[in-house]
């Protein structure tokens, strides 16, 4: 066992529970999970970050997102190793702290392209599975519920509609970094294009678990999405939910 696995085990609490949650880009799930895992004293594991991180590593090398063999190449000889932080988890590739690299708009697109080789989702499964076997996690990604953790005691699929999702995500990049120079309208139709490659690709496409339940947030404040969430985590679990 290395030593990050360690770290993750020891400090997993005794609440051996998986709690998935799934959805579009956009949908809020990176900030519900680590709310969720405070909430409840669970470990939060962002699924997401490892795609970002490998297609910065790709990105990097100069290789086509187009060009499974290689990619599959370039998987075999990379690490990709996440520790418990304070407000998020430190994404180590190959053993080098890239947290910072992975929100810009460019390392997103290419996450959802590298993705949709089922060689990749292969390796990025087996890495996610180690990463939570020992429970007591909130793990977000796309397939979460249905392939990483179909045995997940409280699955959730997080979603809105495109327009807002892209909002979001605009106002996410502003809040981040300089006033990007796409407009929101450009925003919006990347995002459309990602969810069109995430929910017809052939291995794992983004669709809810049978037993997930559905949380739109379309209509909701970010406050009323988590109070919804914890409430879903609660009655799923019959735990008691934590105050404020």
């Amino acid at each position: 066992m290395s030593g990050d696995e360690s770290l993750l085990r020891a400090e997993s609490p005794q609440r051996k529970v998986i709690v998935a949650i799934d959805g579009p880009s956009g949908a809020g799930k990176s900030t519900i999970a680590r709310h969720l895992a405070r909430h409840f004293g669970l470990l939060n594991l962002e699924t997401g970050a490892m795609y970002r991180a490998f297609a910065l590593k790709a990105l990097h090398a100069g290789l086509s997102l187009d060009d499974s063999a290689a990619l599959a190449d370039l998987a075999a000889e990379t690490t990709i190793r996440l520790e418990p932080a304070e407000r998020e988890n430190r994404v180590l590739l190959d053993d080098e702290d890239v947290t910072g690299l992975l929100r810009n708009q460019t390392v997103t697109d290419a996450a959802s392209r590298v993705s949709v080789f089922p060689a990749i989702r292969a390796w990025m499964v087996r890495l996610q599975q180690q990463l939570g076997e020992a429970g007591g996690v909130v793990m977000e990604g796309r397939d979460i519920g249905t392939v990483v953790f179909p045995q997940a005691q409280v699955k959730i699929f997080l979603d809105a509609a495109p327009e807002v999702r892209g909002l979001r995500r605009y106002d996410q990049i502003g809040q981040t970094g300089p006033t990007p120079a796409t407009p929101p309208e450009e925003v919006i139709r990347d995002l459309r294009a990602r969810d069109e490659r995430d929910r017809n690709r052939a291995d794992s496409p983004l669709k809810p678990a049978p037993d997930a339940v559905l949380l739109d947030s379309t209509n909701m404040t970010l406050e009323e999405a988590v109070r919804a969430a914890e409430a879903i985590v609660a009655s799923r679990l019959r735990w008691p939910v934590p105050q404020q």
